[in-house]
């Protein structure tokens, strides 16, 4: 009797060892109900236009999309984990990742830099040209200003003493101010850039804020500015879903730049940019790409350092770890 007893034991342990390797691994074909995507509007957000028209064509689709207008309406969805998925600034993404101890990682590079110096008139052609000059500037204490330092700083101009940096008008007061003829030199981002040449024939782009940090920094680690970020749980629980999904956000990036009428009127329709026209014209300056994980680690890198040195609260005080990166299997 208990010899019998003690084979049905072990039957059970071997039964039980069998069973174990397959629930670890049975998460891998798992697949989620929905999975929730957030984008912000502007260049951000513009590389996902054609997969949101495909999801919205597909009944079967699990895609569920929201936009948000401003970086911090989505900070909070991202940290409260209310998305899966989203589109947004990179400095961000590792704020996030700082505050909520590596809750999020970082999956794809999705925009390099959006940044230009515009001029009604044509005395800048370099960074030097800038000293002595005043520099309309859209958010002090934002990205964009901390880049426009670190250039000047390289080029040996003090923003503190050698320009004048003027940071009253937000983006689409100065551009609207450029365009008007009300702000001689100014620093902002796509789409608005387009929107004051479009307005004023006269006013033109003196400085491509990417090949400026590409002279100091090196071509092989271009401006990353924006990017997709995936919550840990759901990278770990759905990685098939996840990986899927970065194949159709990669092919719906490359159909937008292949695609600029077409896709000016998506990005319209789907609430990115108010303006086809407009998103159609911003596009071959919007850099927009999918540099996936592990190509984004180096640029990534080096752009959270410098941000590191200007100020530590624009990065969350900290570099990320190496698990910020999540690298397709």
């Amino acid at each position: 009797m208990k010899r019998s007893k003690f084979i049905i034991l072990i039957m059970i342990l071997a039964v039980s060892l069998m069973v174990l390797p397959a629930c670890g691994s049975g998460n891998k074909g798992k697949t989620p109900e929905t999975v929730r995507i957030a984008a912000l509007n502007g260049p951000t957000g513009m590389g996902m236009a054609k997969l949101m028209e495909d999801a919205e064509a597909d009944e079967d689709s699990k895609y569920e999309f929201s936009t948000y207008g401003a970086p911090d309406e989505l900070l909070g969805k991202v940290i409260n984990g209310e998305v899966d998925i989203a589109a947004l600034p990179t400095n961000m993404a590792s704020v996030i990742y700082n505050k909520t101890e590596g809750q999020i990682q970082l999956a794809a590079i999705n925009t390099l830099g959006v940044l230009y110096v515009l001029e009604d008139g044509n005395e800048i052609n370099s960074i030097e040209d800038l000293k002595g000059r005043k520099i309309n500037v859209s958010g002090k204490g934002a990205t964009p200003d901390f880049i426009l330092q670190y250039l000047l700083k390289e080029h040996g101009i003090d923003p503190e003493k050698d320009v004048e940096l003027d940071f009253s008008m937000q983006h689409a007061d100065l551009a609207a101010a450029v365009a008007a003829g009300d702000a001689q030199i100014a620093l902002l981002p796509q789409p608005h850039v387009t929107s004051a040449m479009m307005k004023n024939e006269n006013v033109r782009i003196a400085l491509d804020i990417t090949e400026e940090w590409e002279k100091v920094v090196g071509g092989t680690n271009p401006l990353p500015m924006g990017c997709i970020v995936v919550q840990k749980e759901f990278a770990e629980n759905f990685p098939n879903a996840l990986n899927d999904f970065l194949t159709q956000y990669e092919n719906s990036v490359k159909w937008v730049n292949e695609n600029q009428e077409e896709a000016g009127q998506l990005i319209e329709k789907h609430g990115i940019l108010p303006n086809g026209k407009l998103a159609q014209m911003a596009i071959p300056k919007c850099n927009i790409v999918f540099l996936d994980g592990e190509k984004a680690q180096s640029p990534m890198n080096e752009f959270l350092k410098i941000l590191l040195e200007l100020n530590p609260a624009s990065v969350g005080g900290e570099l990320p770890g190496e698990d910020f990166y999540y690298i397709k299997k």
